[in-house]
Parts: C-alpha cells; structure tokens; sequence
C-alpha cells in the first residue's frame, strides 16, 4: 500500500501543479478584463476533489482493500491517461485554462486539441481519474461516492461554463 499511497500523494502534487497554472491564469484573465461566473459551486468542487485524496487512502488503509493486479494496473492506466488528457487541455487552452470559469471578452472559442472531439476534455479526464485512481487499490466505495457527487456537480457546472462562454460569445 506504500506504492499507493506514492500515487495519490503524486496525484494532490498535480493537483497542486494546477491550482499554481489556474491562479496565474485567472491573474491574466482578470487583468484582461475576464468575468468570473459560478463561484457559489467553486468551494463544492474543491472540497469533493481534497476528499477524493483522503478517501483513497483512508478506504484503502482503513478497510484494508487489497490490490488486485488486473484491476489496478488497468487502473493505473486509465489515471495515467487521464493526466495526459488533462494537461493537454491545459496546453491546448493556455492563458485560458482555469479551475474557475473566467472568462476573457473578445477571445474567439477554442476548438482545436482535445475540443475538436469533445465540447469538455478536462471533465471527461477528472470524471475518469476519480473513478480509476480508487480502484487502483479497490476502494470501490470512494469510487462510487466521488462519480456520484461529481456527476451531481457537473450537472450545476458544466451548463454554468456553457452559460458563461455563451455570454461572452453574444458580447463578441
């Protein structure tokens, strides 16, 4: 379990990695004069994230799930692809990327990288990871619990951001 608990310590790393790019981007937004929608549900995601972390390892320690190695290594995989889709929305929207939704007037929509294929790439890959990176190491109920709640918070987020860059598509 030391090796999972590696990972998921790798993991809130990354996190951490994001929240320094998205403060530096939301400065740049704001500065440009970007507007920012949906702060009442900003702290719901950021609590559900923070305890998908904890909720790996107490499961997993706590209740004593066992690797199984078919699974987990399948796991892996997903969290790892998941990463690489993540960052590459990063990449793909630069200045623009945030964990907030800000957005900047005048700027045209993007839609190359991975929003060729699909209208929200980073909620495809956090909606991935928060199933795969538990199952890692069998903690099915955090599995469960995080798809869940996450479902229920994209369904507030996801038509907050469509709104907000709609918005800003009418002012253009």
């Amino acid at each position: 379990m030391i090796w999972y608990t590696a990972l998921v310590l790798a993991v809130a790393a990354e996190r951490i990695a994001e929240l320094v790019v998205a403060l530096r981007n939301a400065r740049w937004s704001l500065a440009r004069g970007g507007t920012e929608a949906g702060r009442g549900h900003y702290p719901a995601m950021v609590a559900l994230h923070a305890a998908l972390l904890v909720a790996c390892l107490a499961e997993t320690w706590l209740a004593g799930r066992p690797f199984h190695a078919l699974l987990g290594w399948t796991m892996v995989a997903v969290v790892a692809a998941a990463q690489v889709l993540r960052w590459w929305c990063v990449r793909t929207l630069g200045r623009r990327w945030n964990t907030r939704v800000i957005v900047v007037p005048g700027l045209p929509p993007v839609t190359g990288g991975p929003y060729r294929r699909l209208r929200h790439p980073n909620y495809a890959a956090v909606a991935a990871e928060g199933a795969a990176l538990p199952l890692v190491h069998g903690a099915w109920v955090t599995a469960v619990l995080f798809t869940v709640s996450n479902a229920a918070l994209m369904a507030v987020r996801i038509p907050c951001e469509d709104g907000a860059l709609a918005g800003a598509d009418a002012r253009a």
